[in-house]
């Protein structure tokens, strides 16, 4: 978590980034029910006259949700789930001593600050992360003080429009790589051959040999009857 938004070029760009230098501060251990990342749409349907069903869906509003319940109560965590800062005050006793403590206002008009979070995960030897790089709280649960259970914050944020973009995926997962593909169609004599492809880094440069096919009853022919260009 960092307290205060932080522009897209100061988010981590990679899955292995450091964060705590980049000024994220670690909310410690979640409840056993893990995290729970929430992308949702609202869409609208656009009915017609000429049509039973609808001709059309748009998307009315988005959302990026995550959801967890911290199980560590520190300044950090009940900051992120009160709002407000703890403040160091000084009391007196009845025997005349002084000692500090610290105090948190909980305000009836309460303000939401901006954060920036990221949420990590692995599966196997892949690793993830989730980027929001604005959010606020947008719901909070109950607090139970019981005699087996330790305090816990339940938190739910909701990210925010950011340049365009609810947040963003970092993983080094080689499953989800595109594997380089190209379309060459076939080409008569004289003719144009538009050559296309997919997965090629923006750099990447392509090279081959082009060779002549004999097709029965068409006249032969040699690598002088082919002109390539790039």
């Amino acid at each position: 978590m960092h307290f205060g938004a932080l522009p897209n070029a100061a988010l981590p760009q990679s899955v292995d980034e450091d964060l705590e230098s980049a000024g994220f501060i670690p909310l410690g251990y979640t409840s056993e029910d893990g995290t729970e990342i929430t992308p949702k749409i609202e869409t609208e349907e656009l009915s017609v006259w000429q049509a039973s069903v609808p001709v059309l869906r748009y998307v009315k509003s988005a959302a990026f949700q995550v959801k967890a319940t911290l199980m560590q109560v520190n300044i950090n965590t009940s900051r992120l789930f009160y709002g407000a800062e703890w403040k160091k005050v000084t009391v007196t006793g009845k025997d005349g001593k002084t000692r500090d403590q610290y105090r948190l206002d909980i305000k009836s008009n309460p303000d939401l600050a901006e954060v920036s979070f990221v949420v990590e995960w692995s599966d196997n030897t892949a690793h993830y992360r989730a980027v929001i790089g604005r959010a606020m709280v947008s719901d909070r649960g109950s607090i139970s003080l019981t005699r087996t259970k330790n305090q816990s914050y339940e938190l739910t944020l909701d990210a925010l429009d950011s340049d365009g973009t609810l947040g963003y995926l970092l993983t080094d997962d080689p499953s989800v790589a595109q594997i380089p593909k190209l379309n060459i169609p076939g080409i008569e004599a004289g003719g144009d051959a538009p050559i296309t492809g997919s997965g090629f880094d923006d750099d990447a440069a392509v090279s081959g040999d082009v060779a002549p096919i004999e097709i029965p009853g068409h006249n032969p022919m040699n690598d002088s009857d082919f002109v390539t260009t790039a």
